[in-house]
């Protein structure tokens, strides 16, 4: 049976919160995927109330971590400090990190490894952050090769991205599900899941899942039956998320 999470940022003390405890009482979902916001060290212990299980999702270039950037390890070191914090004070299974944009996959693999940290799992990412909100930079740790140089580096896990995945596979010119199934290879500790509303774009999208042309069928095919899968679907409301219940049911349904 799949263990679903729900993805949330630690600034989401104002709103969710209370959604999450409840539909979590409910046996909605099995754990929260916290995205950490630098400097939200104040919100750590309003999510310690919460006696949910936690999985730490360490911040984006977008908010300055950037591993693949030898002049960000200073800064870098420091949000994951406060990252670690996090998944200390909550008992977190994993910490997950993404490779960063630009600069050198060797130099993601290098700073990683400098954390020591048992928890930490590497994610996959498309070649190209969204233009309109990320300004369309390359990605690292896009492709099977890159993907596998820090994990060779590091000793560390793998959180396989679906939609990552797929993104990847178009910018290459691969079959998109033939080129998810190949990063099953690196034996994925956790999964990520979204909808796509274009299946040949390599522009990321976070669509409910049967909102858009993935053919989940297929994912449910490749994925083992006790998968941890945090499902990183939009959120249509600030006051309830039901549109979550939704794709919780949708995971649930039966597939042949």
């Amino acid at each position: 049976m799949y263990k679903i999470g729900l993805k949330l940022w630690s600034i989401n003390t104002d709103y969710y919160y209370e959604e999450a405890k409840r539909l979590y009482n409910e046996g909605v979902f099995d754990y929260i995927e916290l995205y950490v916001v630098p400097e939200t060290l104040d919100t750590l212990e309003s999510w310690k109330k919460l006696n949910i299980p936690f999985i730490i999702h360490c911040p984006h270039f977008a908010h300055g971590f950037n591993l693949a950037k030898s002049e960000k390890r200073e800064s870098n070191l420091n949000i994951y400090n406060q990252v670690k914090h996090f998944a200390d004070e909550l008992n977190a299974k994993y910490i997950i990190f993404h490779g960063g944009v630009e600069g050198d996959i060797k130099e993601t693999a290098k700073q990683l490894k400098s954390f020591n940290e048992c928890r930490a799992l590497i994610e996959n990412k498309p070649f190209a952050a969204l233009p309109n909100t990320m300004g369309g930079k390359f990605c690292r740790g896009a492709t099977l090769e890159e993907i596998g140089i820090v994990i060779d580096a590091v000793g560390c896990g793998f959180c396989l991205d679906f939609g990552h995945a797929i993104c990847s596979a178009n910018s290459q010119n691969r079959d998109v599900y033939a080129y998810c199934k190949s990063f099953f290879k690196f034996k994925p500790n956790m999964f990520h899941l979204t909808d796509c509303q274009d299946i040949l774009s390599p522009y990321d999208s976070h669509l409910h899942l049967g909102d858009g042309q993935l053919d989940l069928k297929k994912i449910k095919k490749l994925l083992p039956e006790n998968a941890i899968i945090t499902l990183e679907t939009v959120k249509n409301s600030k006051e309830n998320l039901n549109d979550f219940i939704g794709d919780c049911k949708c995971m649930q349904l039966k597939t042949n």
